[in-house]
């Protein structure tokens, strides 16, 4: 396939947190950017630094080397790509479609076949990093799809993230997403327990985390999280909701490969509960709040 470098013209869908600070980065890197998204007020700081806006997904495809869409679950994406004046009307043969969303893998597997059909390559990457790493353009990117159509986007990735990675065929990315997420909330679970447990026993927990940022239990989530549920700021940087989605996904991944995981069977139900306690527009980092409320620590 031919690489797609600057000037070509991407198109991205999805004007979230996430994918407006993507598409930034994207006109930034020397492409010609068209946006698409349902709620046009938030496309306009691109639009006033020189985008262009199209009315669909369809439109926004129409002409485009690449098409990037960041949107909130499954039924999005599969609207995106295949419903009314979706992406599957306007994209030409020998597009590459690249779906930084978090959603199931089978799907996305079953997404990358029906776009193929079509000459359409299509590429899953969820992304980790976070608002600021969609800003610095420093996200992590797990990759599945054929190595070619990965190949020929390598420009693309790179205006958006620092450690790109193509993980194996259709749907690999958006198992590592799940890995990626249990491994957070297992690890947040842990520091929050640890911090209720500190609280009890008369420790001061910020000295208590400062220690074990010192020693062998130092992580980003102790770093990051923990701090969070200390300073009790849980402005949302992903929100519980979002959480409570991605690990919906991940049992739905473990189930599916015969996996043994009381892990994350527990992180899943823990943010279930944190999402049904009222705080599931709160970030994630809210399930320490909920740990101590239960653990009965006053605030």
């Amino acid at each position: 396939m031919t690489p797609i470098t600057p000037p070509a013209r991407i198109a991205f869908i999805g004007m979230g947190v996430m994918g407006a600070a993507m598409a930034a980065n994207i006109m930034k890197a020397g492409f010609a950017l068209t946006v698409a998204t349902r709620s046009r007020a938030k496309a306009e700081p691109l639009l006033a630094a020189g985008a262009q806006w199209a009315s669909s997904a369809a439109d926004a495809a129409d002409g485009a080397a690449c098409v990037c869409l960041c949107v909130p679950d499954t039924p999005d994406v599969e609207a995106v790509l295949f419903g009314d004046d979706s992406v599957i009307e306007g994209a030409a043969p020998g597009t590459v479609v690249i779906d930084f969303s978090t959603i199931a893998a089978a799907a996305s597997a079953a997404f990358a076949a029906r776009m193929a059909d079509r000459g359409i390559a299509l590429l899953d990457s969820p992304v980790s990093g976070g608002p600021q790493g969609a800003i610095d353009g420093t996200l992590t990117c797990m990759v599945g799809g054929a190595d070619a159509a990965f190949s020929a986007a390598r420009a693309v990735f790179d205006a958006v993230g620092k450690t790109i990675t193509l993980l194996g065929p259709a749907g690999s990315g958006q198992v590592c997403k799940s890995a990626n997420q249990l491994i957070i909330v297992s690890a947040m679970q842990a520091a929050a327990e640890a911090l209720a447990m500190g609280r009890k026993a008369g420790l001061d927990p910020m000295l208590m985390r400062q220690a074990l940022l010192g020693g062998s239990a130092r992580s980003f989530v102790l770093e990051n999280h923990a701090k969070r549920m200390l300073e009790r700021n849980f402005k949302p940087g992903f929100r519980a909701e979002l959480m409570r989605k991605d690990m919906r996904l991940a049992l739905g991944a473990v189930r599916e490969n015969g996996v043994f995981a009381p892990a994350t069977a527990l992180a899943a139900q823990m943010m279930e509960a944190v999402v049904n306690s009222g705080r599931g527009r709160d970030d994630c980092a809210s399930l320490g709040a909920l740990v101590a409320e239960l653990s009965g620590l006053k605030d």
